[in-house]
């Protein structure tokens, strides 16, 4: 009877705890369904909104390059000496002073004048300074925008300490004022060469009808969200009641961890990355090849094999590598937050290159004494290059020394890096002092210094004949893609069969950069039939990666337009943005587009507004605005693009080619516009409807002449600047014959064609140009 009665208390009991378990289950429940809504976007909100929880990440950040890569100019920011000094540079007295709280230069304007300028912002902390000083600004502009920023040259070593003038690479004469790498000049204007990779959710907003800037950022160094994503959805969670993440949203950040190391590599890539821009509102966490286009292998930015040449910040070496293709992340290496490497010296390497014991950093692995420089894993593995005259940069594709391809195809060696020097005795006295570094040997010999280039080589075979000793038949010397670039570019024909190969082996073997740029250089050499036939192949793989399709895409441009419409139509719907871009520029240059109708046609035209909003966010650069004018023209929309090369006109003034291209326009409209009823229509528009034809075209061609005869003192500076470049002084040979003046045209076609001796078309207008001289003295 007791046992009835504890089971009667017993059973309310359990039915009040189930009672209470499914209650809290629910709720639990509720809450974890509950969440943001599935549409909810992110803002971003500032640096102090991360630091009230993540105090250790603050502390690793505070200092980093990162921190300090923007600052307006105070006391604690500026490192140079600006306690009133003269600094000299090209026969110019510039002083460097304090006007009570402002840092001030005296130095030459825009208009080649000495005057005063309040240095406004610092910029980077090491191993050099700049300083930034602000124009233009719009009276009416919001406190938090800023004007247009020009970039001093005159810069501070944080090393040395003291101030140095950053000379532009090639350039050891003065620069002029008008001349775009001046420091007011658009190639040091802070917001077309550098904003976008220094501040956090920069907007550049540039306005073309009054040539200002209003540009805002939400924090003014590279900051959290920089590389975390807007963070507005992270906060609102984490000062939450709920238990959990939100279902929909995660932490509400870029995925920068997990087993795929993409997320993390594509938010370091956009700032650490040689490329184009394709859409300015990326956020990490985004697809890299749906706002950006990585830079290829070109020849002037790398080497014939993958080697940095040129400032390619990091990324695109890196996508060659085999690190990258076995997962390795930047953070393997790096502390994410104070960038510093992880481990001291080679145990950065070694931490992973662990396998049997002392394999790697020993004699027997490197060749080299213990503790000197060849020992270092860095100095065979990731040779620098130094640029901005003190900034050494590590090659990133972590590459074995290949001396046995210096000796092929002249590419250059981390072993000839340090020994190179061994042969400066060889050569006169006064050469020895300007061959400082490898690059100067490497750049003395590219300029035609055949002493310096036969001391390479000797230094080169030296390097090779050591690994012969060394390795014996254990030697390893790969095939290597370099070989196929350098013989594509050196008009080898057995070449060709092996880039026909190579760009379709599997990604794991051949870096995809590579592929790409074997795609690219087919066409480059002339070989048109064989990259068609490749680019078919290439796209008929939808999973192949962006970068290879995009590349395949654009040599499609040369195709015929029916097949150009058969192939590219269908990749407007690619998933990735850099594949449509291409894919449309293409049909529209095949003529593929001009054929379109219908629904095909309106297709074509969305993705064509999509290119414009691309190329405009360069604004403020000519260029821009001169390829959207050939992208209109291209379609047969005249108007459009005779806008488009005014606005080139208005943004660079002194920047030759838009005024040429204009006036070739013009010249075709009114050569046509008694046929074509477009070309007829596209002048009347353009030069009133008043008068005849005839009369509207006269304007038109008054209009070409005087374009022609504004263009011909810039092309005429342009052959100065660049006396050793054949195409510039083709150029300016063109637009003296156009004007009338053969004598001149013919000594420029002359110089053309003794540059370059292979290209037919400088000798062929040389010979015509020539041949009409004799006729009218006749």
């Amino acid at each position: 009877m007791l046992s009835t009665l504890r089971n009667q208390l017993r059973r309310p009991l359990v039915l009040v705890g189930l009672g209470v378990v499914l209650l809290i289950s629910g709720a639990v429940a509720a809450d974890y369904f509950t969440g943001l809504p599935k549409d909810a976007v992110a803002t971003f909100v500032g640096r102090e909104s991360c630091v009230e929880c993540h105090k250790d990440e603050s502390h690793s950040f505070a200092g980093s390059h990162h921190d300090l890569a923007m600052d307006i100019a105070t006391d604690d920011t500026v490192l140079g000496d600006f306690n009133d000094v003269v600094f000299e540079h090209d026969g110019l007295q510039n002083r460097l002073f304090r006007d009570g709280e402002r840092f001030m230069i005296h130095t030459e304007g825009p208009d080649g004048k000495m005057q005063d300028f309040e240095v406004k912002y610092v910029f980077g902390v090491d191993p050099l300074q700049q300083y930034m000083v602000e124009f233009d600004r719009d009276p009416d502009a919001n406190e938090n925008e800023i004007g247009r920023l020009q970039v001093l040259r005159i810069s501070w070593d944080t090393h040395r300490k003291e101030w140095f003038y950053l000379r532009p690479p090639d350039v050891p004469e003065k620069l002029e004022p008008d001349d775009p790498l001046h420091w007011t000049g658009v190639a040091q204007r802070w917001q077309t060469m550098c904003a976008d990779c220094h501040s956090t959710n920069l907007k550049t907003n540039h306005d073309v009808k009054t040539l200002t800037y209003h540009t805002t950022f939400s924090d003014i160094d590279v900051s959290c969200e920089a590389c975390h994503g807007p963070a507005s959805l992270h906060v609102e969670m984490a000062r939450g009641n709920s238990l959990f993440w939100d279902r929909h949203h995660g932490y509400g950040l870029a995925k920068l961890k997990g087993s795929d190391p993409t997320g993390q590599l594509e938010a370091c890539a956009p700032c650490h990355s040689r490329r184009s821009v394709l859409d300015p509102d990326y956020q990490a966490g985004d697809a890299f090849c749906s706002h950006f286009n990585l830079e290829l292998l070109r020849g002037d930015t790398y080497h014939d094999d993958g080697q940095i040449k040129d400032e390619v910040y990091v990324f695109g070496s890196f996508v060659q590598s085999k690190m990258y293709h076995k997962g390795i992340r930047c953070t393997d290496c790096h502390d994410p937050h104070s960038l510093e490497l992880k481990h001291p010296g080679n145990e950065t390497c070694t931490s992973c290159h662990q396998h049997s014991a002392g394999k790697y950093d020993v004699p027997s692995h490197h060749h080299h004494a213990v503790g000197s420089e060849g020992a270092k894993c860095v100095n065979c593995h990731m040779p620098h290059t130094t640029y901005m005259d003190v900034d050494p940069r590590r090659d990133h594709s972590l590459r074995v020394p290949r001396p046995d391809l210096s000796v092929s195809i002249g590419t250059p060696n981390a072993c000839s890096g340090c020994h190179v020097k061994d042969q400066l005795e060889s050569l006169p006295a006064e050469k020895r002092e300007s061959l400082t570094l490898y690059q100067d040997w490497l750049l003395a010999a590219s300029q035609g210094d055949e002493e310096v280039a036969e001391a390479i080589a000797k230094a080169d075979q030296w390097c090779n004949e050591a690994c012969d000793r060394w390795y014996g038949a254990n030697r390893q010397t790969p095939t290597h893609y370099g070989e196929i670039l350098s013989g594509l570019r050196n008009g080898d024909s057995k070449a060709v069969s092996r880039a026909l190969r190579y760009v379709t082996q599997p990604p794991e073997i051949a870096p995809v950069l590579a592929r790409a740029t074997a795609l690219d250089e087919l066409m480059r050499s002339g070989r048109a039939r064989e990259a068609i036939s490749a680019a078919k192949t290439v796209l008929k793989d939808a999973n192949e990666h962006p970068i290879l399709r995009s590349t395949a895409a654009r040599v499609l441009g040369n195709t015929n337009p029916s097949d150009a419409v058969k192939v590219l139509l269908p990749l407007l719907d690619d998933p990735s943005r850099l594949v449509q871009s291409e894919a449309i520029k293409a049909l529209v240059s095949s003529g593929g587009y001009q054929t379109l109708s219908g629904t095909r046609r309106k297709k074509a035209d969305l993705a064509i507004d999509e290119i414009e909003k691309e190329l405009m966010v360069a604004s403020d650069r000519a260029g821009a605005h001169m390829a959207w004018a050939s992208l209109s023209e291209q379609r047969g929309d005249f108007v459009e693009a005779a806008k488009a090369y005014e606005n080139a006109m208005r943004v660079q003034p002194e920047m030759s080619g838009p005024r040429t291209n204009f006036a070739a326009m013009l010249d075709q409209l009114v050569s046509a516009a008694s046929q074509s009823g477009d070309a007829r229509s596209a002048i009347v528009k353009l030069f009133g409807d008043t008068g005849t034809l005839t009369e509207v075209a006269t304007r038109a061609s008054e209009k070409a002449k005087k374009l022609r005869r504004d263009e011909l003192p810039l092309l005429g500076r342009d052959a100065k600047l660049a006396a050793d470049n054949a195409e510039v002084q083709y150029r300016y040979g063109l637009a003296l014959y156009l004007s009338g003046d053969l004598p001149a045209a013919e000594k420029q076609l002359q110089r053309a064609a003794e540059l370059a001796p292979d290209v037919e078309i400088f000798s062929t207008a040389l010979q015509l140009l020539r041949d009409r001289m004799k006729t009218s003295e006749l």
